[in-house]
């Protein structure tokens, strides 16, 4: 596919076309709703670029799949959905620990426990704080819309592979299943793809061995690694943030929300400015590295008299907010759970009533 292409896409399936274009050519998942589509459409597009699909027996099993087909040089995938991502979570942290870059989906469903299939967000403390054991981190991003998901997707391999970490992509049950136009880039050619002389492929033989591994019994070694990995994150949060801002020169509430959430919220800053009061609208990009600098920015605005988080949990983005806030300002939360989804209207009216306005 030598140029580029418009159509018509559920997200999930938006998703896993992008990912095939940025060079996904292996892919290991186990159903559960909201993100089925993202292993069936995979089940039959992957062999039509040469690609392998396996459902695997569990969530367990396809994670340590793509473990290994990662440490071979594969661009590799998976996707899961709240639970599902639970039990991945090892998996996840051993792939971090032996610098493996990967894509991970995870399409939010309700909790805690089994839930409902309905959207949330309240995976945000699983993902950006890192679900796993010990000191890791990912490049976390979270899209609002179906062609950013593609966007992002078909770099993600690009990114996961510089740093030689995890790339998760953080959706919701609302953003797999929309449909919407989106423009779908020609398709990487995977000859064209950096040489990874880490990678156990088989090649480089005589010239050492190549050993993809987590385990460091050694305390100062397992301890030069962190440092080693830090200094990569450190480096990650200095090139990779990403943030929008809407009309935020002037605000003097500024909503904040991330995902999907976050075009509800910048329906509802345009009720506000209709009604003459000042909104605007921050939504990170980004949720690891988190955009520290942009709301410190915006913080530090004479105007902005409060801040507003807006998610679909009881609470875990707005800690982060509070966090960089640093009691400059003072921020109001407003969530909703249980698969339950806020309006417009409802952000609005609670700004107009929460709010010092």
């Amino acid at each position: 596919m030598t140029m580029e292409e418009r159509r018509l896409m559920k997200g999930n399936e938006a998703i896993a076309e992008a990912a095939i274009r940025g060079g996904c050519r292996f892919y290991a998942g186990y159903p559960i709703t909201p993100q089925n589509e993202i292993p069936e459409y995979m089940s039959w597009r992957l062999p039509q670029v040469g690609g392998r699909f396996i459902q695997a027996e569990s969530e367990i099993a396809a994670i340590n799949m793509v473990y290994g087909a990662a440490g071979a040089g594969a661009r590799a995938m998976t996707s899961s959905s709240s639970p599902g991502i639970s039990l991945k979570q090892e998996g996840i942290s051993y792939i971090c620990g032996a610098e493996l870059p990967c894509v991970i989906i995870n399409m939010v469903r309700s909790g805690p426990g089994l839930g409902g299939i309905q959207p949330a967000q309240s995976d945000y403390f699983q993902t950006v704080k890192g679900g796993g054991h010990g000191d890791y981190r990912m490049l976390v991003y979270s899209p609002c819309s179906v062609q950013e998901c593609v966007d992002l997707l078909y770099d993600a391999y690009d990114k996961a592979e510089k740093y030689r970490l995890p790339v998760m992509i953080l959706g919701d049950g609302m953003l797999g299943q929309i449909m919407e136009a989106v423009t779908l880039p020609v398709m990487k050619d995977p000859s064209t793809f950096p040489k990874k002389p880490w990678a156990t492929d088989g090649t480089g033989v005589g010239q050492g061995r190549r050993i993809i591994n987590s385990l460091y019994i050694v305390p100062d070694e397992l301890e030069a690694m962190n440092k080693k990995l830090q200094k990569i994150y450190d480096d990650m949060c200095a090139n990779e943030v990403m943030c929008e801002s809407y009309l935020t020169d002037d605000a003097e509430i500024v909503i904040t929300a991330y995902g999907t959430v976050a075009r509800i919220a910048k329906s509802a800053v345009d009720m506000l400015r209709e009604k003459g009061i000042r909104a605007g609208l921050l939504r990170p990009i980004t949720l690891y590295p988190f955009p520290k600098a942009e709301f410190q920015k915006v913080i530090g605005n004479d105007s902005v008299k409060e801040l507003v988080a807006t998610e679909l949990s009881m609470g875990q983005y707005v800690e982060d907010v509070r966090l960089v806030a640093g009691g400059k300002k003072p921020v109001k939360f407003y969530g909703r759970s249980g698969g339950n989804v806020m309006s417009p209207d409802d952000i609005a009216a609670f700004v107009e009533k929460e709010v010092q306005l």
